[in-house]
């Protein structure tokens, strides 16, 4: 809350550096700029979007690179009442700052704050809500094709992709459809040769032949200088001979029958407003291929991408990032641990293989990489295409490990059940910022994957409750020969020394009893764990005798601890951070009802909703997951027990 005054205070100092963009709070202010004043404007957004993201931490390279844009739709289109579709929803804080929310962007991702996606219930500019990669198109074409049929072919519809979500299938998938609609839709290809790392793949390597053909941009550049109104609109209907002719091949997106306009300089706003008002008076479905440079303005930003893509606290001046100025801490993020143990693993064992889909540093597999870069791969974004390919490299002797982020694993559902549990092929999936996440909010938070694992059949599904465990899961994962998911959370862990134990493999299916107690039991699995051995620490200076289980496996569950606790303890409570409905919880329920078992139980999880953003200890406290709320569960239940 301090930390909020004081944005919100030098934000009001800071006021006066503003001088154009205080005078806009919507777009229709926006509109009543000469072009010649866009510029300008353009660098009050940067500058603003880096003051204020280098306090309170959020996306930042990818909306930097977008501002140019983000003005010039706003200044040529009709939004609301045209539709505007921002996907991976991060690139749009230009685009919040403009529509009604300059002042509400110091609370960006902040508890109760505005998101930092795109969210419809927040703003009539969010024509569609994007915390995922390469939805925009399919979006925007279901939202052209509605205008079509209401008779309403005025309406322009606009997608921005970019930031390397046009390698995702659902992209290609809504091109290849939209070729054929009767659609007014314009996409807008944001090319930054970016995601969070490097663009990877074929179609990266054709648009970088596109963007750079000398002789191909040179006519191009030279004839559509020189030209003008309906002598331009002919030069782009011969435009693709001419792209044919040069570049020695068809042009991919002409060839799924979209009309094809660019590249052009992304951040020229004042050529970009002239081609926009250009392309909007042509029907049909086009594509407008811009070239942005991810974290323009802040030259760190330009020079380091993937580390600015969300740099955490930094100096709006120099653009270095700013290092922690809490007390040393050597305990080690959990994907540090996962990427380090896997480089172990893979020394001894030449068929273990690192996959994952464009979060090759975020999972951290880089660290595999640097030792064995023929051993990981990097597939873009490409859930689908990522679990499948693992299920090929198994079926063909390999040992594929593929780290994925909770809410991406979502994606690949149908992949996980068909291509790999089905055939019991030994894929492991290592389920990154799985739970509550924290900032980036309801598309993010990993909360599902308890419950919709756990019906798969042939899937183990297990959560470590520290650092030595989720070692111990990945040797136990190695041997298992089954399809096996180890679910763990983003950020540290709870033991400095992990490394000098050496992992072992455990017994698929045993739980154990972290913590002696008489009074009630309470049964958790993963690192929230650690939040009940706190609780019932507490709850010992109370004469509050507490024994914790840490289940260690969903699936396949520990029936004879289960059937040792429920004959010893009246009073149980479940720990898990996910939903409520469908994991642990569910599962001792069933079990219990199963062998009629008749202890009262509670379960504390996420309820039925979705969480907002927040900070994790915000939102834990929110969910009732943190220390204070289970250790108050733990005491009403054992005051149960002594009535």
């Amino acid at each position: 809350m301090l930390l909020l005054r004081f944005i919100v205070r030098e934000f009001k100092v800071l006021s006066d550096k503003y001088v154009i963009l205080n005078q806009i709070q919507s777009p229709a202010d926006l509109k009543r700029l000469p072009v010649e004043q866009l510029p300008a404007l353009c660098q009050e957004i940067r500058r603003y979007i880096i003051e204020v993201v280098s306090h309170n931490p959020g996306h930042l390279g990818s909306s930097l690179g977008v501002v140019e844009m983000t003005v010039a739709l706003h200044y040529v289109f009709d939004f609301p009442e045209d539709k505007l579709v921002w996907d991976v929803g991060h690139q749009a804080y230009a685009h919040k700052i403009l529509t009604g929310r300059r002042d509400a962007f110091v609370n960006n991702r902040k508890y109760k704050g505005i998101s930092g996606f795109p969210k419809m219930s927040e703003s009539e500019y969010d024509a569609f809500g994007a915390g995922h990669a390469s939805i925009s198109i399919s979006a925007v074409l279901g939202m052209a094709t509605a205008s079509y049929l209401s008779g309403n072919e005025n309406r322009q519809h606009v997608a921005v992709i970019g930031d390397g979500s046009m390698t995702g299938g659902e992209a290609f998938e809504g091109l290849n459809n939209a070729g054929i609609a009767k659609a007014n839709m314009l996409v807008i290809l944001n090319d930054n040769g970016m995601a969070i790392d490097r663009s990877v793949g074929a179609l990266s390597r054709y648009l970088l032949r596109i963007t750079t053909s000398p002789a191909y941009n040179r006519v191009k550049n030279r004839l559509w200088r020189t030209l003008t109104g309906k002598v331009r609109r002919v030069f782009q209907n011969i435009s693709s001979v001419l792209k044919s002719s040069i570049l020695k091949q068809s042009n991919l997106f002409e060839s799924l029958g979209m009309r094809y306009f660019g590249p052009v300089d992304g951040h020229d706003v004042v050529h970009l407003v002239k081609v926009l008002r250009d392309v909007r008076r042509i029907q049909g479905p086009k594509l407008l291929h811009c070239l942005t440079v991810k974290g323009k303005g802040l030259p760190m930003a330009e020079e380091h991408q993937a580390q600015y893509h969300a740099p955490g606290l930094f100096d709006p001046v120099s653009g270095h990032i700013l290092e922690s100025k809490q007390e040393p801490d050597a305990k080690e993020k959990y994907q540090v641990v996962f990427g380090k143990t896997l480089c172990e693993m893979a020394a001894s064992n030449d068929k273990i293989i690192g996959i994952t889909p464009a979060m090759l540093s975020g999972c951290s597999l880089d660290i595999m990489q640097a030792r064995y870069p023929e051993r990981v791969f990097d597939t873009g974004i490409t859930e689908q295409h990522a679990v499948t390919f693992s299920a090929g490299l198994a079926a063909s002797g390999y040992l594929p490990f593929c780290a994925i982020y909770s809410t991406f694993l979502q994606r690949a559902y149908d992949q996980i059940i068909h291509d790999v549990a089905l055939q019991r092929l030994p894929v492991v999936f290592c389920i990154d910022r799985a739970g509550l996440v924290g900032e980036d909010g309801a598309t993010h938070h990993g909360l599902f994957d308890l419950a919709y694992l756990r019906c798969i059949p042939n899937m183990v599904v297990s959560s470590p409750l520290n650092e030595s465990e989720l070692r111990n899961l990945m040797v136990t994962a190695e041997a298992s020969g089954q399809p096996f998911a180890i679910r763990y959370p983003r950020g540290k862990g709870v033991q400095p020394d992990w490394q000098s134990v050496p992992p072992q493999r455990l017994e698929i299916g045993k739980g154990r009893c972290v913590r002696e107690g008489r009074d009630v039991a309470v049964l958790s699995i993963g690192p929230v764990g650690n939040h009940a051995l706190a609780a019932a620490e507490r709850l010992a200076t109370e004469g509050i005798s507490v024994a914790v289980y840490d289940v260690r496996f969903l699936k396949p569950l520990d029936e004879s601890l289960l059937h040792e606790i429920c004959s010893r303890f009246s009073r149980l409570l479940t720990l898990e951070n996910g939903t409520r409905i469908g994991g642990l919880g569910s599962a001792v329920s069933e079990f219990m009802t199963t062998h009629g078992y008749t202890s009262r139980l509670e379960m504390l999880g996420v309820d039925d909703y979705f969480v907002e953003q927040g900070s994790v200890p915000e939102l834990e406290a929110e969910c009732g997951l943190d220390v204070e709320h289970v250790q108050a569960a733990l005491r009403s239940l054992a005051s149960e027990t002594q009535q």
